[in-house]
This record gives C-alpha cells, sequence and structure tokens, in this order.
C-alpha cells in the first residue's frame, strides 16, 4: 500500500525478492498539470508494470471496502506512504497486521511529512522505522530501525531518494526476521510531529537567523517551496547558504556583495547567500545571472 516515488524502491524490492504480492493499494488517480491530465501514481505504474492487481478505493472506511481488503487473504499488509489513515478492520485483517515503513526515527516525526520537517529543524540524523501498526498516528511498536547522516547541503528531495533505499532494505529485513522481531513499544513522551505542510509554510520570514532560512529552503522542496516577494512579484529560492559576516540592515534587505553574490540580510543580524533562485513565470538560474537581468539592486527589499 504506497502512492508517491518514495514507496516504490520497497515494492520492487519485495517483488525482486520473491514475495508474492497480491495486490497494490494507491490512492484514485487525480488530474495534475495545467491540463488537467488525469496521471497515474508511480507505484501505480511500478504495478501495473509488473502485472500486479492494482486496487484504489476511494474510500477505506467502509464494510464493503475492509471485505474487498480481507478477501485477498494475505499473510501482511506493507505500507509506505499510501496518504490514508487505516481503520482497525485493515489494521486486523491479515495474520500478521500492517507492518508500516515510515520515514523517521520514531518517535520522532510522526506525520505526513517527517523528511522535510527533519531538515526545517535542523536534524544532523535521521533514519527509516518499521512499525507494527495500529489505529494511533504513527503510534505502533517499533520493529526496525536504520540511522544515516543528513548532509547540511541535502534537500529533502534527495534525502528522501536515499531513505527510500534505506527504507526497502530494512522492510526486506523486518519480513525476514518478523517472527523473531521482539516489537519495542514507543516512547510516546519523546514524540514529536510532522504535520502536512501548508502553502503558508513556504513564505520566508526574513526576521529569522540565516541557518533558519537555509533550512527551510532545503526543506520546503518540493512543495511549498520557499518564496517572497518585490515589488508585487514572487520570487522562489532554491538553494541558499549561510554568508559569513553580519549586517545591521533591516532584515530582508538586499546587500552589495561580490560579483555574482545575492547576499540578503536576516534576523539575528545574519546573511544568506542566494545560489539558486526563480523569478514568477520565469525559470530557475544561479544568482549571477538573476543579477545580471537587472530585476534588483542593493538596498531593495525581500517582504
Amino acid at each position: 500500500m504506497g502512492t508517491p516515488q518514495a514507496a516504490v524502491p520497497t515494492l520492487e524490492r519485495l517483488i525482486d525478492e520473491g514475495h508474492e504480492i497480491v495486490a497494490v493499494y494507491t490512492q484514485p488517480d487525480r488530474p495534475s498539470g495545467r491540463g488537467n491530465k488525469i496521471v497515474f501514481s508511480p507505484v501505480k505504474e511500478c504495478a501495473l508494470g509488473r502485472g500486479i492487481l492494482v486496487c484504489q478505493p476511494t474510500k477505506v472506511r467502509t464494510k464493503e471496502a475492509a471485505d474487498e481488503f480481507a478477501s485477498l487473504n494475505a499473510d501482511v499488509a506493507v505500507v509506505v506512504a499510501y496518504g490514508r489513515i487505516l481503520p482497525e478492520a485493515f489494521l486486523k485483517a491479515f495474520p500478521n497486521g500492517a507492518i508500516n515503513v515510515h520515514f523517521s526515527l520514531l518517535p520522532k516525526y510522526r506525520g505526513a511529512a517527517p523528511v522535510n520537517w527533519a531538515i526545517v529543524n535542523g536534524e544532523v540524523t535521521t533514519g527509516v522505522t518499521t512499525m507494527k501498526m495500529d489505529k494511533g498516528l504513527d503510534t505502533g511498536d517499533i520493529l526496525l530501525q536504520i540511522e544515516t547522516e543528513v548532509s547540511e547541503d541535502e534537500t529533502s528531495v534527495e534525502l528522501m531518494e536515499r531513505l527510500a533505499v534505506d527504507g526497502a532494505v530494512l522492510c526486506s529485513e523486518t519480513l525476514k526476521n518478523l517472527r523473531s522481531i521482539n516489537p519495542k513499544p514507543q516512547d510516546h513522551v519523546l514524540a514529536t510531529l510532522a504535520p502536512m505542510m501548508k502553502k503558508s509554510d513556504g513564505q520566508i520570514d526574513w526576521t529569522y537567523a540565516a541557518h533558519e532560512i537555509v533550512n527551510r529552503v532545503r526543506g520546503f522542496q518540493p512543495f511549498p517551496s520557499s518564496f517572497t516577494f518585490l515589488d508585487g512579484k514572487r520570487f522562489t529560492i532554491w538553494r541558499a547558504n549561510v554568508a559569513e559576516g553580519r549586517s545591521e540592515a533591516e532584515s530582508g534587505t538586499i546587500l552589495p556583495g561580490g560579483e555574482g553574490e545575492l547576499l540578503v540580510s536576516c534576523g539575528s543580524t545574519t546573511v544568506i547567500s542566494v545560489i539558486e533562485i526563480q523569478s514568477e513565470g520565469k525559470r530557475r538560474v544561479l544568482a549571477k545571472e538573476f543579477l545580471n537581468s537587472g530585476q534588483i539592486r542593493p538596498g531593495m527589499m525581500f517582504c
């Protein structure tokens, strides 16, 4: 049971290892892009390519959905970013219940966007957890975990790609050793939340310190991205670093810099160097090309 690209490595590994996948559950097809063209989820594309039955219920909290699920007579359900909270009827349908591959070191970062919030909050380590699902939000007993370092310039997209592969390996080990693993209850006191992100989360608050803004630029990708405004135009910042030096200028002020440097003052007298930026309706460009376009000059302010 999964939907995005992050779930595909687990599905492919389980197929390649010889597990019998009796069905794949994924979110219903949805329109996407300017033409509202119907697109399949990455998990559905993978399943169809492997000749596996695909189920896409619009609702899971019905008796009909639960009965159809139970009729598959599987040994266990494997859930990787399916995108829905499963009712107890699903969790108890099979002898070994449901195992979730979650992209954090539980109990930290329970919720829909653990990778994004880990980066936003400046974590230097994170990982993947397999857990026995219960009716709570990522509250089930821990089965196995694997830890990894977070590079200081790594984006959430890049980190997710790595964790998706780690998750496939961990899921494989979990299934191989399911009977011998001693499930470990989570310490709920240590739990933190990673809620679904809102578009408004991406608007840059220039009163934050430079390292906090850089972490948001890294973490809020591909959605909601990190954006700001100047003269009514929206600008999206895709890459940035903490710059050396300090500035007493008001937060959001564009500062003089060296050739090709786009410097902006931030809170606590800190400064960021914008590496890659995108004007509304334009392509992403490096700071040097952006500065050459003449859209901004020192003393102007992002708001």
